[in-house]
């Protein structure tokens, strides 16, 4: 990802990131000046305040409900087996 290469050839979604940090690193005194920019990669990457606040505002991950809903709509497991 750093290299600037995406999946389909072309930049990756989070190579401006990476360059920013990595310009930041490059002239700064002090590692943490570019806390904010590593954070901001790092986000890019892995989508971790995402999907924590998912988490928080809708009881787990977006598939969780849809898995719900599906099993309200299926009627052949709400059968009793005296009924077959």
């Amino acid at each position: 990802m750093a290299s600037g290469w995406g999946i389909a050839g072309n930049k990756g979604r989070c190579y401006d990131f990476w360059m920013d940090f990595s310009e930041c690193m490059s002239h700064c005194r002090e590692p943490k000046d570019c806390a904010l920019l590593r954070e901001d990669y790092l986000e890019c990457l892995h989508h971790a305040k995402e999907w924590s606040q998912i988490a928080i505002k809708g009881n787990g991950y977006p598939y969780d409900r849809r898995a719900e809903e599906e099993d309200d709509h299926c009627d052949y497991m709400k059968i009793s087996p005296e009924e077959l």
